[in-house]
């Protein structure tokens, strides 16, 4: 790993400035950004999705337990599949702990899964997470949030993510949905993203962006060919 420059501790410091207000610039267009998403429109959820868990068998409006707003993490594990996906295993890695800070701001997070309930149990296990993972197996939502699609659809190329119709690799995506709970009981839909979106809820990324080789990715078969699920790491 050969340095852009070796320099002394003054020059150093005007490079940083120079940064540091494209940082703060950077900071200022993030905020604005995340005033818009808080004022795009909602929709109001009028199908009865029902879902199994921990607590047994629960409504969407049940999931956000006593408080208003519920994310939900669109975790890649399929009927059939008989382990998570490794690239969402990393994801829920970030997440693990944090639903108790959430809470104290009015918030759920949980995942959500089309596998059987005992199969998301055996790996959650595996895993050694806390966060809470429910199963939406005979439920049309995650074919309504745009993250499971038919073979045809995949053979096709005539999936559509991330808010557009092509091709996707599999019959299960990832992606985050946000709902609101009003004072009557309605659940609505604020808010959802997909692929690079997702970047944004990785704390581990975030600081390789902080290091000299950053993510180190260039060159892969593809940008996340090196994860793996964190007991599958050969040392």
């Amino acid at each position: 790993m050969e340095p852009p420059k070796i320099v002394s501790q003054e020059d150093w410091l005007v490079a940083r400035r120079s940064h540091l207000a494209r940082e703060k610039e950077f900071t200022r267009l993030r905020d604005q950004l995340s005033r818009e998403r808080r004022a795009l429109p909602w929709v109001k959820i009028d199908k009865p999705y029902r879902f199994e868990g921990p607590d047994g068998a629960q409504t969407l409006g049940d999931l956000f337990g006593p408080r208003r707003q519920l994310i939900v993490y669109h975790f890649m594990l399929g009927p059939t599949w008989q382990e998570g996906c490794k690239s969402c295993s990393f994801w829920a890695d970030n997440f693990d702990g944090i639903d108790a800070h959430l809470a104290h701001r009015d918030t759920t997070l949980l995942l959500v899964s089309r596998a059987p309930l005992e199969r998301i149990a055996a790996f959650k296990q595996r895993m050694g997470w806390r966060i809470k993972w429910v199963s939406s197996l005979g439920s049309d939502f995650n074919r309504d949030f745009h993250v499971a699609f038919t073979p045809e659809e995949v053979a096709g190329k005539q999936a559509y993510y991330n808010y557009t119709r092509g091709g996707f690799p599999m019959e299960e995506a990832p992606g985050i949905s946000v709902f609101a709970k009003a004072a009557d009981g309605t659940v609505l839909h604020t808010y959802s993203c997909y692929a690079r979106g997702l970047d944004m809820l990785n704390g581990a990324y975030h600081l390789l962006d902080l290091t000299p080789k950053g993510r180190d990715e260039d060159g892969l078969a593809h940008h996340m060919s090196w994860v793996r699920h964190h007991d599958r790491y050969e040392d």
